[in-house]
């Protein structure tokens, strides 16, 4: 069951219900927001757009799901246990395309409403004390090397779990031929992950990487970490599966100089049984209100709003709704 946190909280922990925008009251319809866990950016975004919308859509009609991920979002808005989220750009393709993370489901009835909302990169880290250990910043070689290593990620759910299969498989090796040499991949949830890399028990580190993301600023700040490149090799994989290539940083303490990794985007999306009158209403808040989104989290605020339909940014169809909004702004000829 998908946990819920209550509006006072909500209001009480982002005060933003003076941002909703003026318009005509369109006919109620509830929206539940699918996000993550409270303290990531997608939370604060779901939080934040909720306290725009509801005086437009109808008092008690828009609720956060706080629970959920890039990969598990577009099956929930695909299952009606959301009728938006947010979700990855790449899993959005990957779901409704059925790609083997999904295990033989897919999900058709998912369509976009605004795309570009920020970048989320696939990154990797390691402990300084390793990497001195090893000699080498390289990860291919890293991975190569008969030495064994622990690997650290979040559990099924995130896009960092299918993204690291892939870098693994990219480079040679998979987690069951690094869990036979000796090495281990350690699945925790993100409240674990600072410690476990603190205690010295694990070496790599790879998840999905936004400007002023908490667990990430915490374990630059105190766990000694270091980036380091994804292999072309890897990115090749990647791309081809529908991740942008670039560069991430410097954001984080000891990132002297940006990093390579692979964009996963991030849109929003919605079930297509959500009726235009409501989908134009959450696109146009949005688009009109990309400021104080970029005020709630430094995450959104290199948001460009003339883009947010263009389909490298978003990877799925339009939900009709939203295209007539982008259409009257003169975004779609």
């Amino acid at each position: 069951m998908f946990q819920t946190i209550t509006k006072g909280l909500r209001r009480a922990a982002f005060g933003v219900a003076a941002l909703a925008v003026t318009a005509t009251v369109a006919p109620a319809q509830e929206i539940r927001i699918g996000a993550m866990r409270e303290g990531t950016s997608w939370y604060v975004f779901a939080a934040t757009l909720e306290q725009m919308i509801e005086p437009i859509l109808g008092a008690n009609t828009v609720e956060v799901v706080a629970r959920g991920g890039g990969v598990a979002n577009p099956m929930v808005v695909q299952a009606g246990r959301a009728e938006i989220a947010l979700s990855n750009t790449a899993t959005a393709v990957w779901a409704m395309e059925g790609a083997p993370v999904y295990e033989g489901a897919s999900a058709p009835d998912i369509r976009a409403l605004v795309g570009g909302l920020n970048d989320v990169y696939i990154g990797v880290m390691a402990r300084q004390a390793f990497l001195d250990a090893r000699g080498t910043t390289d990860l291919a070689q890293i991975l190569a090397s008969d030495q064994p290593v622990r690997i650290l990620l979040k559990p099924a759910g995130s896009s960092a779990v299918p993204a690291a299969e892939m870098i693994l498989q990219a480079l040679g090796t998979s987690a069951e031929e690094i869990r036979a040499n000796g090495g281990d991949i350690v699945q925790v949830d993100t409240p674990q992950i600072p410690d476990i890399l603190r205690n010295g028990d694990a070496d790599l580190y790879i998840d999905t990487i936004v400007r002023g993301h908490p667990t990430i600023t915490e374990v630059t700040l105190t766990a000694g970490m270091r980036f380091i490149d994804i292999p072309q090799a890897a990115m090749d994989v990647l791309s081809a599966n529908g991740l942008g290539a670039g560069t991430f940083g410097p954001w984080f303490e000891g990132q002297e100089t940006p990093t390579v990794g692979a964009n996963l985007g991030t849109v929003l999306i919605a079930n297509a049984s959500v009726s235009d009158d409501t989908a134009y209403q959450i696109t146009r808040t949005v688009i009109e209100n990309a400021a104080a989104m970029g005020e709630a989290h430094a995450a959104w605020r290199a948001f460009v709003p003339e883009n947010a339909w263009r389909p490298e940014a978003i990877g799925i169809p339009l939900h009709p709704g939203a295209e007539r909004y982008y259409r009257e702004r003169g975004w779609i000829q």
